[in-house]
């Protein structure tokens, strides 16, 4: 039934192994430093603050470089353009019969 009798042999248990030790030893040490940590009062305000400025500063870049390659490709546009020959080519040279019919009907009024 009740075996504690003097006649009983007490067992110790058996001893943590190392790896146990360690585990256990580093729980606690990271528990003391996680109770000392205290957050800042203001810190999630801070924090959002800080993200919402980079938003703006992003979007504000994504527009200015926006800005300049378009502006950049209307500038090599009219660049293109401006090199174009100015002697009439081929296809605007008027030589040639007129056609018969127009290519495509136009609604009399």
């Amino acid at each position: 039934m009740n075996d504690t009798g003097p006649d009983r042999v007490r067992q110790e248990p058996p001893p943590p192994s190392a790896e146990e030790r360690t585990r256990r030893e580093l729980s606690e040490a990271l528990e003391a430093l996680a109770d000392g940590v205290r957050p800042a009062p203001d810190a999630y305000r801070t924090a959002r603050g800080e993200w919402l400025r980079r938003e703006r500063r992003r979007r504000l870049v994504l527009a200015v470089l926006i800005a300049v390659v378009f502006a950049l490709a209307t500038l090599i546009g009219l660049w293109v353009l401006n090199q174009a020959p100015s002697d009439p080519g081929v296809v605007f040279s008027g030589a040639g019969a007129p056609t018969a019919l127009p290519s495509l009907a136009r609604p009399q009024p």
